[in-house]
């Protein structure tokens, strides 16, 4: 399907509020940092001084990516009515408040408990309530606004990565997590609060777009979109969760893994520079298919080649561009095929599989690396799970 115009283009001085573009980059590196990578540096800690399991503490991450999916629904249909400001702000405080449930959890039936409230916080804060409020406001001109928010979204990890083992080593997990609610509530609650006060337009379907949400969600285009990201969805998270074992099972060091992990989040954030140019020269389907094939492409290589080490590093920053793309990809795809007048709902539908798919992917991985025999048969799945995507995504 060829790309349609956006409902309603607004002028610059209505639908461009610079101020809540740049509060929003801020907002996304904190919130992705606190809420989402914040974890995986404190999960060792975490089981190490309480004696609750692994499995225990991921599985109620977990729990929070899925409630975060289904959340996403609500959050779509809210932002699409009323405007981003009074939810992005109630899901900051929302966030605050799980950390401090998760802080002073005393069994991991509190602990689950915070991390079910973390997911509601995570749907309202990430990237897909800002992306509705860019596309809104931004329209037709949203893909620049979306990459400038994805870039700084990508540097979370940077930021607070090194800043919660800092923190962790000085104060332990618990107090850690305080520290870092306070953080999160400090920077987010007043910025969402003031930032995002520009007016809220209607929008209304042009003659060029389909109107009716209900109907494009039960299409078959719809629902090949969501098989194609689903698949796909699962592929990425898999990899990314399995490269540093399937590495250190060919050898090399934990140190050099972990670096070649980190390089391909560089990759990730390099990537997205250049989707915009991808953007112009591409339709939505081919541009789609491409990615994903080409995700499956670096899959079965790092299946395939067990070194040296600068080729792994070049294939993990090579899936790391594709992977910042496709970002960029899901993001636009509602807009690219119906038009800007029901973002919000359609996107919070066509993320609830496809989160799902990447928050069970640690688990599925880990699990089928055992049955295969090993993490090369795993990533060579894998690379075939890709490439039924992009074939999904041709029918998009």
């Amino acid at each position: 399907m060829p790309p349609v115009a956006a409902a309603r283009p607004l002028t610059p001085a209505q639908g461009r509020p610079r101020r809540a573009l740049w509060a929003l980059c801020l907002t996304q590196i904190t919130s992705w940092g606190i809420l989402y990578y914040a974890f995986p540096v404190l999960n060792a800690e975490i089981t190490a001084t309480t004696g609750w399991s692994a499995r225990a503490t991921t599985g109620a991450f977990s729990l929070a990516l899925v409630a975060s999916a289904l959340s996403g629904i609500v959050v779509g249909r809210v932002i699409d009515s009323r405007g981003p400001r009074a939810v992005m702000t109630a899901g900051s405080a929302l966030g605050g408040v799980s950390l401090v449930v998760i802080a002073t959890a005393p069994d991991p039936s509190v602990f689950f408990i915070g991390w079910a409230l973390a997911g509601p916080a995570m749907a309202a804060t990430f990237y897909q309530p800002a992306f509705a409020a860019l596309t809104r406001w931004w329209a037709p001109d949203h893909v620049r606004a979306l990459t400038v928010v994805t870039l700084a979204g990508g540097l979370a990890s940077t930021v607070f990565a090194p800043l919660t083992a800092a923190l962790a080593a000085r104060l332990g997990w618990r107090d850690t997590y305080l520290v870092l609610s306070l953080v999160l509530a400090t920077v987010t609650i007043p910025a969402h609060a003031t930032a995002l006060n520009a007016p809220w337009p209607a929008m209304r379907p042009t003659a060029e777009e389909h109107g009716d949400a209900s109907g494009i969600a039960r299409s078959r285009a719809f629902g090949m979109l969501v098989a194609a990201l689903t698949l796909s969805a699962f592929a990425m998270y898999a990899v990314v969760v399995a490269l540093v074992p399937l590495m250190v099972e060919r050898g090399f060091s934990l140190k050099a893994a972990a670096l070649a992990l980190g390089l391909g989040g560089a990759g990730q954030t390099l990537g997205r520079l250049f989707y915009a140019l991808l953007a112009r020269r591409t339709g939505p389907r081919l541009r789609l298919a491409v990615l994903m094939a080409c995700g499956g492409l670096t899959t079965v290589a790092l299946a395939a080649f067990p070194g040296p080490y600068p080729l792994a590093v070049a294939l993990s920053m090579t899936t790391g561009m594709i992977r910042g793309n496709l970002t960029l990809a899901q993001a636009t795809a509602v807009t690219d095929r119906w038009g800007a007048a029901h973002y919000g709902r359609l996107s919070g539908l066509l993320g609830v599989i496809p989160t799902a798919a990447g928050a069970v992917a640690p688990f599925a991985s880990a699990a089928l690396a055992g049955a295969l025999g090993g993490y090369p048969h795993l990533f060579a799945l894998l690379a075939a799970v890709a490439a039924v995507a992009a074939l999904a995504a041709t029918r998009t």
